[in-house]
């Protein structure tokens, strides 16, 4: 009569389309800002409306476990480091991780 007892439904949540953020890691670079600049287009091109943030502080860096730089980071989860990808290298791991 009330309702009472009832269960409710779990009402779905949205799934992400992209990661909740793209880092960059790196002293500043040119590799680096390469890899920054890579990301940025990738990003654009996809219409994903993600932030990207440059990580120059080795401290911070040494945290995720990257002793090699540039490295890219989606989310908490490192997915490249070493080199400086192409965007279209960046597009496809960004369309791999979302």
């Amino acid at each position: 009569m009330f309702g009472f007892g009832k269960k409710k439904e779990a009402t779905p949540t949205p799934q992400q389309d992209a990661p909740a953020y793209v880092k960059v890691l790196g002293g500043g670079c040119d590799k680096c800002n390469q890899l920054e600049a890579a990301a940025v287009a990738a990003l654009s091109e996809l219409g994903m409306d993600t932030g990207i943030e440059h990580v120059r502080d080795f401290a911070v860096i040494a945290t995720y476990g990257v002793m090699t730089t540039p490295a890219l980071v989606l989310g908490d989860k490192v997915v490249s480091t070493g080199k400086v990808l192409k965007k279209e290298e960046v597009m496809a791991i960004l369309q791999e991780n979302s």
